[in-house]
């Protein structure tokens, strides 16, 4: 109980001033870069090699499909409305809840465990400025650069096995995948990857800061912050596709 509320009241903390734009004036963006680099390019070749192949097996088991339905106008369409819409933003998400987001509790449940954030304290310095803010901004700023590049890197791979085994050409398919609405749900998601980044960044770093118990509540953080995130995330992603992704039938119809 007293972990609980201990992390809900850093997260009115954090919240405060995420949202409050004269926080900002004392804004430490060096570290701001240095966490840019942590979460970008560190996490770019996996999120890349996840969307290969899990694009060739969902290609492998659709379009199939569509070739006994005689819909081939439809491969591209449908598997980019699929990728576009669902697959990408959340395996784009658990690839960083992995990579980035374990990483942040765990290094800010180290400082703790090592009381250097009581230094930080002694000193006069903000941990929230310096440790947490920073964090939570490049998760922010590089989910969405990682989605398009999962998205990119999904459609090559559909075509590639589209033309491989079922000699589909790639001009076929990507004149298939530009359908009426594609730009509105790019933008939708978008807003669906900014929502991802800001629960996964801030429960990394709240579950981080308010570790407790040793090198033992380390591994406990990061196990609760990554189960936590994952949670989040299947729910968050839910009721964003009910409220943004409605028009399923609608973009059929339209095509």
């Amino acid at each position: 109980m007293r972990e609980f509320i201990q992390r809900v009241i850093w997260l009115i903390k954090v919240c405060s001033y995420l949202f409050y734009p004269f926080a900002y004036q004392n804004f430490e963006y060096k570290a701001l870069l240095e966490q840019l680099k942590v979460v970008g390019p560190s996490s770019l070749f996996i999120t890349m090699v996840t969307s290969f192949f899990i694009s060739l097996v969902f290609s492998l088991q659709i379009v199939k499909e569509f070739l006994y339905l005689n819909a081939l106008e439809l491969v591209g369409s449908v598997l980019a409305i699929s990728f576009i819409r669902e697959l990408s933003p959340v395996l784009t998400a658990i690839i960083l809840i992995g990579k980035v987001g374990s990483f942040f509790t765990s290094e800010l449940a180290t400082m703790v465990v090592t009381e250097q954030i009581d230094a930080l304290f002694i000193l006069g310095i903000n941990p929230v400025y310096y440790l947490i803010l920073p964090r939570i901004i490049a998760v922010v700023i590089m989910l969405p650069l990682l989605n398009i590049f999962s998205l990119f890197t999904s459609l090559i791979s559909s075509s590639f096995i589209c033309f491989t085994l079922y000699s589909i050409d790639p001009a076929f398919f990507f004149a298939s995948v530009f359908y009426s609405v594609l730009y509105i749900d790019l933008l939708k998601s978008f807003l669906k990857t900014l929502v991802f980044a800001l629960f996964i960044s801030i429960i990394s770093c709240i579950w981080g800061i308010t570790t407790v118990g040793g090198s033992k509540g380390v591994g406990s953080s990061t196990t609760s912050a990554v189960v936590t995130c994952l949670i989040f995330i299947f729910i968050s992603n839910f009721i964003l596709s009910y409220l943004m992704f409605d028009n399923l039938i609608s973009t059929f119809q339209i095509l």
